[in-house]
């Protein structure tokens, strides 16, 4: 068997109504070297059946017992046989060339150990909205990742395997697994990794042009859930102050602004303004340079902050919500 040129990892658990549209987005690649890892996590749901029906040689399923989307992830990634990993939630979906043009970025930039672009917003159905993410692409210091997090969401992402292999570690209760995700976090393990390999492992980030994955927004889904949200955002940072004592002590209170800005928006979109006013008001309180570090998304979460308030809950969120998207 040939060893493929990259490495697709996608858990799955409890996506029935996506996963065709997931799974077909990597058929479609015009980058056609690969290996698709679906990781069933243990769903109770028919998603792991349409899986199924694919025939495609190059998909590999597995199947566990549950733990989580970064055990599911930890699971691929062991599974893995190329020198470049992709990660792709299974409710998300890329666009056709986004393969290719990572692995043209990588294989350009030995450097670069953690390659991305930038994602546009789709909603429950699939419909582009209006808000898209884009990140900074060069020039990003670990600062970067810590506070405005470039990656931006765990389907952006290509990483070269030598790089991601610097972050695993083994847990003393499973000594014989590797993870490089925490699986302690349910939440906030994309950037917990990220911060760790920027700022422990000095791994180097850098984006390329276009919207080329598609984020989708679900209503329920766990980053809507703005208090447990931060609360896991907290312990991420309480763990790169150990790793990374120097970085958090010059940009923590920037980074804990600019997030609970980003929480402000989510609480708006859940129609919260009350919520949305207060957490606004302690980033402004805690860190003032996001108001000249970005002006206009400030500005622009401020004024919705205060429509929120005015309009009423319902009314607000019918009309501003897909203009406030998940951007931070």
């Amino acid at each position: 068997m040939t060893t493929p040129r990259m490495s697709v990892v996608m858990p799955v658990y409890n996506v029935e109504a996506y996963i065709e549209e997931a799974i077909q987005s990597v058929l479609d690649q015009s980058f056609e070297d690969f290996e698709l890892i679906i990781v069933d996590d243990g769903g109770p749901d028919g998603s792991i059946e349409l899986a199924r029906q694919f025939r495609d040689p190059r998909i590999r399923i597995i199947s566990q017992a549950n733990r989580g989307l970064a055990g599911a992830r930890n699971t691929g990634i062991a599974h893995a046989r190329a020198p470049y990993i992709a990660l792709l939630d299974s409710d998300d979906r890329w666009l056709r060339d986004k393969l290719l043009h990572h692995f043209v970025h990588l294989e350009a930039n030995p450097q670069v150990g953690v390659s991305y672009s930038g994602s546009r917003m789709i909603d429950e159905t699939g419909r582009p909205m209006a808000v898209a993410m884009r990140p900074k692409l060069t020039g990003v210091r670990a600062r970067d990742v810590l506070c405005r997090n470039p990656v931006g969401n765990g389907s952006a992402p290509v990483l070269r395997r030598t790089a991601l292999d610097r972050a695993a570690f083994r847990r003393t209760e499973e000594p014989d697994r590797t993870c490089w995700f925490d699986e302690s976090f349910r939440q906030s393990e994309d950037i917990e990794l990220w911060v760790r390999l920027s700022g422990l492992h000095d791994v180097r980030f850098e984006g390329i042009e276009g919207l080329l994955t598609e984020y989708r927004i679900i209503g329920g889904a766990l980053s809507a859930n703005v208090v447990k949200q931060y609360l896991t955002w907290s312990r991420m940072l309480d763990i790169a102050r150990e790793n990374s004592p120097e970085l958090v002590a010059r940009y923590g209170d920037l980074a804990r602004a600019y997030q609970l800005r980003y929480l402000a928006r989510r609480s708006v979109q859940l129609g919260n303004g009350e919520l949305a006013e207060d957490l606004l008001g302690r980033a402004i309180g805690l860190a003032p340079r996001i108001l000249w570090e970005e002006p206009v998304k400030s500005a622009v979460t401020w004024c919705a902050v205060k429509l929120a308030r005015m309009a009423g809950p319902e009314r607000f969120r019918r009309l501003m919500r897909p203009y406030l998207g998940a951007a931070a």
